[in-house]
């Protein structure tokens, strides 16, 4: 019989969960770094960062299918490999194809990780899986606000950008030595003796289809904003990563205190109230202007807050039968959604800057233009302009996912009262 240790199986996740946090704030943090060193454009900065989002669902989708055969230890193996030669290229990164291809493998290690310790929570903990996804992936906001303040002090201490990739190698190896030393339990779906039929036929059903293509939109609302809202806004604030910390930070305590909220509000009202408050937040990031930002920032950051592990620990609870793949299936929907979005929008972002300068400029010109120039002053105005913008667009979602969600309190309502009649049949 196994020794199975539940919580030290829960914190090595949540360390594995760190490093893949780091990655996204530290290079949040360091975009217009990159920018500056290496004379990337907002639609190559765009397609590096959007990498990270594409090698995500590939390793996402890949682990759902294979969890039950290898095993979720083996599995983080794999992760915690790739994590290694993703930092260690990143560090040595020379241009744009090795931060593309960095990046890349960066991205495979943090769905891979996700591909194994969303189901193994789910297994840890089979009597409160929202509560405990929630507890979870607290670490993914906590991780981004670490990195954007890694960032902050190394840039002001003058530490290169390598450094701060750097610091992601302590959790990495820390994680890995912890899971090699863990027994693990059977994925859910194989305790449960649910066959891989069930598991195909249950990700064909309806809700579950619904509730894949609400986290099309989910994702995008939450993570394009946090990866993007340092670069679209600082223009607006002087404090434009302070802007992601805070929103991040308000994730961090949203979800450490999520059990009396899942409770009282069940998972679909949950999702229903993250979706209003992500709309109001998303509006006025895009129209505040000077320190109300921080309040939209507040706002938004408890919007968002609940959609990713709510959205997971609905499927768990609702529709076990999908087991380790439906879980993963909604993740790697996700984050392919926003790689396709964050590409689209990183050129998108570049028009509507081009739109903003005078008629007929060369946009290369200004982005080499030396600060303090009439041409960098024009630049910056025409980007303070455009980011808005982007937002503005951005809102149309969580705007589309209020309806979306209110139809599933209603429904699952409808559910709940259909379910008493049928026993006395």
């Amino acid at each position: 019989m196994k020794n199975i240790q539940t919580n030290k199986l829960f914190w090595a996740s949540c360390l594995a969960l760190l490093v893949t946090s780091l990655s996204f704030g530290i290079r949040a943090g360091m975009m217009n770094q990159l920018g500056i060193e290496f004379q990337l454009n907002a639609t190559q900065l765009g397609t590096i960062t959007a990498t990270a989002f594409w090698g995500f669902p590939l390793a996402m989708v890949i682990g759902g299918f294979i969890v039950d055969i290898i095993g979720m230890k083996r599995l983080l193996v794999i992760a915690f490999l790739f994590h290694l030669a993703g930092i260690a290229l990143t560090i040595f990164a020379q241009g744009y194809w090795t931060l593309f291809f960095s990046t890349l493998l960066i991205g495979i290690a943090n769905g891979t990780v996700e591909a194994a310790c969303n189901p193994l929570v789910a297994a840890l903990y089979p009597t409160e899986k929202t509560t405990r996804l929630n507890y979870f992936h607290l670490w993914f906001p906590g991780g981004i606000v670490i990195g954007t303040l890694v960032v902050t002090l190394f840039v002001n201490l003058h530490l290169g950008w390598q450094l701060q990739v750097a610091t992601m190698l302590i959790p990495t190896l820390i994680y890995g030595f912890l899971f090699a030393r863990l027994d693990f339990p059977l994925t859910e779906r194989v305790s449960s003796g649910y066959s891989s039929r069930d598991m195909y036929a249950a990700v064909f059903t309806p809700l579950f289809i619904f509730m894949f293509i609400c986290m099309l939109m989910t994702a995008i609302t939450e993570l394009f904003t946090g990866q993007w809202i340092g670069l679209l806004l600082k223009n607006v604030t002087d404090n434009a990563l302070l802007l992601l910390t805070l929103t991040t930070g308000v994730m961090v305590v949203g979800r450490a205190f999520a059990k009396p909220i899942v409770k009282k509000l069940e998972p679909q009202g949950v999702l229903l109230f993250s979706a209003i408050f992500a709309a109001a937040g998303l509006y006025m990031l895009s129209t505040f202007t000077g320190s109300a930002v921080f309040f939209a920032a507040l706002v938004f950051g408890i919007g968002v807050c609940y959609f990713w592990p709510t959205m997971i620990g609905f499927v768990a609870e609702n529709i076990p039968q999908s087991g380790a793949l439906g879980l993963n299936l909604l993740g790697g929907a996700g984050m392919f959604a926003v790689s396709i979005y964050t590409m689209f929008m990183g050129g998108f972002y570049d028009s509507l800057i081009v739109k903003h300068l005078p008629a007929g400029t060369n946009l290369g010109t200004y982005l080499t233009a030396a600060e303090g120039t009439a041409e960098a002053v024009t630049l910056n105005e025409a980007k303070r302009l455009a980011g808005p913008e982007v937002l503005q667009i951005t809102l149309v979602l969580p705007i589309v996912l209020i309806v979306a969600f209110t139809g599933l309190v209603l429904y699952m309502r409808s559910r709940k009262v259909a379910a008493p009649k049928a026993g006395f049949n």
